[in-house]
Parts: C-alpha cells; structure tokens; sequence
C-alpha cells in the first residue's frame, strides 16, 4: 500500500488493485480534511458528534477526488449485505447512504465506489475482474466470527455468476495482532478461530481473513493486506481503541465506464 497526496489531502492504494484497469479504490488517511479536535481531520461519518458541515465537506473532497457516485452504508456490525442497484440510488444525488442497515456492500454498477469507515475495523474491498462486480465489507471482530467475508464472496457468486477465482481482495488498516486483545476470548472467539491466537490474549485477524478469503476460493496471491495497525498508527488513522472519541476514515472501491 502507498500514500498519494492529493490536494493536500492523502489518500492510500494498493498496488494490486491499481493495476486492474478501469478499476477505483482508495484509503482515506485522518490527514487533511477540516473537523476538528477530536476529529481531525478527515473524518468521514455523521455519526460521531462531529460538525455536520465538516463531514458533508470531507466526504465532497473525497467525491470530488475519487469520481462517481458515493454509496455508503449504515453499519452496525452484523451480517446484512446489500446490493446497490439503480433504485438504490435516488436520481441526481453524488453521495447517498441508503436506508437499509448493512456491513457489505456490492454492485455491479459503473461509477458506484462502495464505501465503507472504520476506526480499528477492516474494510475489505473485493473486485472480480472477469465480471466487474465490486463489493466492501465492514469486519469487525464480530463480523469475522460470522464470517462476513466468506458470505459476501458467496453472495458475488449466487447474484452476479462470480468466480473466487477471478477476485482480487485488500484488507485495510485496520487493529493489528501487535493490538488485537481480547482478554475474554473464551467468550467471544470461537475455538476454531484459536489457531489464530498470537500471544496470551492477542489474536491476528488480518491472518483471520486472510484464511477465510481463501476458504472462500479466492487465490491467496490475489489477496493483500495493508499490515498497518491503526491503534499503532493514530497520528495517520482514527482509532477507537487508542481515542474513543474520534472519527472513521473511509475505504471505496468501484468499476468505472468500460471505454
């Protein structure tokens, strides 16, 4: 994953992603942006008692830079996907957030980016080349236990005719192994999920979906994560874990008009 400083502002991509032609995505970084303390500075959610007009400001500098039609999603860490289609999208508006709550997303519509925040959750990011079918997925800890990955890939296959085969992936940064303690995992992991246990109570998630990616069908080359831990790295993405009060920085992904 490498920075671009757009404008004054900083956006991350993955390499493997950027070579796929006619394909969009980017990394928001906190960097840039006008909210201020606690938020500062690109926050992208309405939903952390941020300055409205800053958010509306944030997410129009990220539209403006990235093209398209802006699709978020309303998240609330379950298992919901939906799939943006023309009437998902009111007529005239560059920037929606549909109704409907979900923690993925997928489209198979030119000049849609998918967009999903986090601040210490994964966004995965999925692109099949063959069929040009995008999806994000919101995972956080609870989403990895239910396997939204795995059922998001699946959802691609039954509605679009995807094959794993053809997918590329991203993890985002997101809360790392060095990070990721659950002092009650009993509890809360699965023990299927235990091989995955780094340390007394630390647990790698981004090896976690590394590993469901693939047991999804997915080629383990074609998948890539950015390995950077947002709690670890404050000063370039929101982190909960290390502020609680504070902002979502934002993933999107999407297919452009073929030319």
């Amino acid at each position: 994953m490498y920075l671009v400083n757009d404008d004054s502002n900083f956006l991350f991509r993955f390499g493997s992603l950027a070579r796929i032609p006619g394909l969009t995505h980017a990394v928001t970084s906190r960097l840039g942006g006008v909210s201020r303390t606690p938020y500062d500075g690109l926050n992208t959610s309405f939903g952390v008692a941020d300055d409205p007009a800053a958010v509306h400001a944030n997410r129009e500098w990220l539209r403006q830079a990235t093209g398209g039609i802006h699709a978020y999603t309303r998240q609330n860490h379950g298992t919901a996907i939906q799939v943006i289609t023309p009437r998902s999208l009111p007529p005239g508006e560059p920037i929606v957030t549909p109704s409907q709550a979900a923690d993925a997303l997928i489209t198979d519509m030119p000049d849609v980016r998918l967009l999903i925040q986090t601040a210490d959750c994964q966004a995965v990011m999925l692109a099949d080349t063959r069929r040009r079918v995008a999806a994000n997925v919101h995972c956080g800890w609870r989403g990895s236990v239910a396997d939204i990955i795995g059922r998001t890939v699946a959802r691609m296959v039954a509605d679009f005719g995807c094959q794993p085969a053809d997918m590329v992936a991203a993890i985002g940064p997101s809360l790392g192994p060095c990070c990721a303690e659950f002092v009650n995992y009993e509890q809360e992991i699965p023990r299927v999920m235990w091989p995955f246990r780094v340390g007394p109570y630390h647990f790698d998630f981004w090896r976690i979906s590394r590993h469901q990616l693939v047991q999804a069908g997915l080629a383990a080359d074609n998948v890539a994560c950015a390995g950077i831990c947002t709690r670890c790295n404050p000063h370039l993405f929101f982190s909960y874990r290390a502020e609680r009060q504070t902002g979502r920085f934002a993933a999107l992904i999407g297919w452009n008009e073929e030319a």
